[in-house]
């Protein structure tokens, strides 16, 4: 069976990793737009790193009339509990050699101010009760938060009242030093091909059956067929679903969200002084997007400070790409939606376009607000970061991702942007058992997925401690992340 993908991003390349490493017996081509694995939103500076597991995501346990949920929270960080076990494989096999080549232990804080403290202390009470945050910890003690997140604290007035959580076993995660690993491992020992340079314009059937891939490569035009095809090409997965005549297209449409971020190289002191992703609360009426925080990443061996994010409304689809692309796209369905959208979600769209236009002086200023001391203690300047493009479905605007299959299980595509990349195998993984469900029939197979993933459900992580710590433990110590302290 041969089977194309889409991307070359985080998605797709681990959807052909599993796949190849499942069915040995499929061909499977990757074919991608840039250069190399990884480059699109994948790559280092186009994300925040946060290898997001709600530990210090506010929006992720939604306060209701003072009543904390947690749910949200508890999938995602199971997810990514999945996820680490795909990682730690990946280091078994040999694929990745230094597991610090991409993924650092990295403390996970949540900061606020008075305003927020009963909210925050709430929240600690009840996400610490469950086994996945048992390590937890909450301060209103001035010093010892900053112990904790320095940077945050040493040039603010003792008497400003703020409260902290911190998790010491988060994690940052570099996306793409991760992405072209596991792309040169695919190629190398799974037989996995990827064309670079490749820029699919059209995918629809063929008179067969069968999917035809038009593209153009090095100027020329080239086609490719595929019994399945799988699209994870971020914001550029739209236009082609609105071209692939499939019942559901008329239902989804893309509205693209830009972003920038402050960057400071910092040295590795430095980076030991503070090593930490550090979120805070978004302003009264700001989008879950606006979230600021102050983050430590680590690229091919050197430390950085990234602040941000600082959202733009960008008509294009992924980075590079032009407005034309993202205006060709639309089709007359897609209208109600993005004026639904503007009428519905106006405070959003006021504050999208307001960011656009921020200049530096106004950055320098949140980030001052948000880290007292800061914009003068390092050398930052503006980045651009990668380009989301969030779900319209049915006319209501989504902030989380979805994956699309058709009916005859040859079509597959993923849609949206958060949490994205950090549960990217766990969400591949259930992309695969619906996309080819016939592969899990096989005993070799499910063998083989117990072996990668020695426990993929969200239910026994969730609900069995011993099962979580035992399963956490093991791909942490793979990984190289450290346990604990009370472990």
């Amino acid at each position: 069976m041969n089977v194309i993908i889409i991307g070359a991003g985080i998605m797709g390349t681990t959807l052909a990793t599993l796949a190849k490493e499942l069915a040995p017996e499929l061909e499977v081509t990757i074919l991608e737009r840039l250069d190399h694995a990884g480059a699109g939103n994948s790559w280092v500076f186009n994300n925040a790193g946060t290898g997001h597991e709600a530990n210090c995501e506010l929006n992720y346990t939604p306060v209701d009339e003072e009543v904390i949920s947690v749910e949200k929270a508890l999938k995602i960080h199971a997810q990514f509990n999945i996820a680490k076990q795909f990682w730690a494989h990946l280091i078994e096999r040999g694929a990745i050699k230094d597991p610090k080549s991409f993924i650092n232990r990295t403390k996970h804080c949540t900061i606020v101010s008075e305003s927020s403290i009963e909210e925050l202390r709430l929240r600690f009470k009840e996400m610490s009760a469950h086994h996945f945050f048992e390590n937890m910890q909450y301060s209103e003690d001035f010093d010892e938060i900053k112990s904790w997140i320095p940077y945050l604290m040493e040039e603010r007035p003792r008497h400003e009242k703020m409260a902290a959580t911190v998790i010491e076993t988060g994690t940052d995660v570099n996306f793409g030093a991760l992405t072209e690993q596991m792309a040169a491992h695919a190629v190398q020992e799974l037989g996995v091909k990827i064309e670079y340079g490749t820029h699919v314009k059209r995918v629809h059937r063929s008179p067969t059956g069968r999917w035809l891939i038009e593209a153009e490569q090095n100027g020329a035009a080239i086609q490719h067929r595929a019994d399945v095809l799988f699209v994870g090409a971020g914001g550029g997965a739209f236009p082609l679903l609105k071209k692939s005549h499939l019942p559901f297209r008329s239902r989804f449409t893309g509205f693209p969200v830009g972003g920038r971020f402050l960057q400071a190289p910092i040295s590795a002191e430095q980076a030991e002084l503070y090593r930490a992703k550090t979120y805070g609360k978004a302003a009264v009426g700001a989008p879950p997007m606006s979230v600021p925080h102050l983050d430590l990443r680590v690229a091919d061996g050197q430390h950085y400070l990234l602040f941000g994010p600082f959202a733009s409304f960008k008509p294009v689809l992924e980075k590079g790409r032009g407005f034309f692309d993202y205006l060709s796209s639309m089709r007359l369905h897609d209208i109600p939606g993005l004026l639904n959208v503007a009428l519905e979600h106006f405070p959003l769209v006021k504050y999208l376009v307001s960011e656009t236009f921020k200049g530096e002086k106004s950055m320098f200023e949140e980030l001052e607000s948000f880290a007292p001391g800061m914009s003068k203690k390092f050398n930052w300047k503006a980045i651009e970061a990668g380009q989301r493009v969030q779900i319209i479905k049915d006319g209501d605007l989504q902030m989380g991702t979805e994956i699309l299959v058709s009916s005859d299980k040859t079509y597959g595509t993923l849609l949206g942007a958060s949490p994205g990349a950090s549960v990217s195998p766990e969400v591949m993984l259930r992309c695969l058992e619906r996309l080819l469900p016939s592969i899990f029939t096989k005993d070799e197979a499910q063998q083989k997925k117990k072996k990668i993933f020695p426990e993929d459900d969200l239910d026994t992580l969730i609900n069995n401690p011993e099962r979580y710590r035992e399963i956490r433990d093991s791909a942490n110590n793979l990984l190289g992340i450290g346990q604990p302290d009370n472990q």
